[in-house]
């Protein structure tokens, strides 16, 4: 029981719930490689690996060192006031030692695959812990914008620990819907928890500006998540179509449902939505990659 309890107070300290969340997109970029450069799944086994272990390593530092910076406002929240760092159950030392020892670890695996990926989960960490946590989280509404740019490393990642160069229009298709992707996803969550954030000063777009500010800017990234759509082209026009269609799909919700719905009733609608958007998108990116590079060994 008491391992148990230990077990759930470091799963919250690493969340591991996003790092489940980024392995998804990480594995989509690092399968739509092997098939775009016609590589052999088996003969790249070990970088697969060493991807997956490399990158949960990386989210987890990223995600122990904004535990650390923020038990402040953490503390104010509700739901996250439960937090070990906030709670004492984890001092703040051994947290910040593992985050330490996590990053070191997690750079070296994904060393082992290509030295563009280590930089690329490095920069990951950097972008999350310094620009985004320390820098505008608490100072500008724009924080979600920033803090997109970690969040949409995972797919960039899986791409570099298999392929030459991350240049193609597909790979970048990948890291740019996912940056916008985090817009709506996170706007609808601040508007949910809107009340947490403005007690803890956080600014975020809801809580400044108000819900129809954000109702117009979550429009502006849909529209622009459909448009990057098409940097599939080159590569999948069936993956062109499920991408705009989704994309499509989740701009009708929002300009439908905001109409029709009170305000956290639309946000939930959209957290869900911005869910099913990235499983179903990234779902299919994998088994389009796995189809074809079981079709070519065939």
């Amino acid at each position: 029981m008491v391992n148990q309890s230990y077990s759930k107070l470091w799963a919250q300290a690493v969340k591991t719930g996003i790092i489940k969340s980024n392995l998804v997109p990480m594995v989509a970029g690092l399968m739509l490689a092997l098939y775009t450069y016609e590589l052999s799944f088996i003969d790249n086994i070990w970088n697969v690996v060493f991807a997956l272990a490399g990158t949960a390593a990386v989210i987890a530092a990223a995600g122990s060192f904004n535990n650390v910076y923020d038990r402040d406002i953490d503390a104010v929240m509700p739901r996250t006031k439960v937090r070990p760092t906030v709670t004492g159950a984890l001092s703040v030392k051994t947290v910040l030692i593992a985050a330490v020892i996590l990053l070191i670890v997690g750079i070296v695996l994904l060393y082992f695959t290509t030295p563009l990926a280590a930089l690329l989960g490095f920069l990951g960490v950097f972008f999350y812990v310094v620009p985004y946590t320390m820098w505008t989280k608490r100072r500008t509404i724009w924080n979600t914008e920033v803090g997109s740019v970690s969040g949409a490393m995972p797919p960039l990642i899986g791409w570099a620990a298999v392929a030459p160069d991350i240049w193609h229009p597909a790979c970048w298709a990948l890291f740019i819907i996912m940056v916008i992707w985090q817009m709506p996803h996170f706007y609808a969550i601040a508007i949910r928890k809107r009340e947490d954030y403005a007690a803890a000063n956080i600014p975020m777009l809801p809580v400044v500006k108000g819900e129809r500010r954000t109702y117009i800017q979550t429009n502006v990234y849909l529209v622009l998540v459909m448009l990057t759509s098409l940097l599939f082209y080159p590569l999948s026009l069936g993956l062109t179509i499920v991408s705009f269609v989704l994309g499509g799909a989740w701009l009708w919700l929002s300009f439908v449902g905001y109409h029709k719905m009170e305000g956290k009733t639309w946000a939930n609608k959209m957290f869900t939505y911005s869910l099913f958007h990235m499983v179903v998108l990234f779902a299919t990116v994998i088994i389009y990659s796995a189809v074809g590079l079981i079709l070519r060994a065939l």
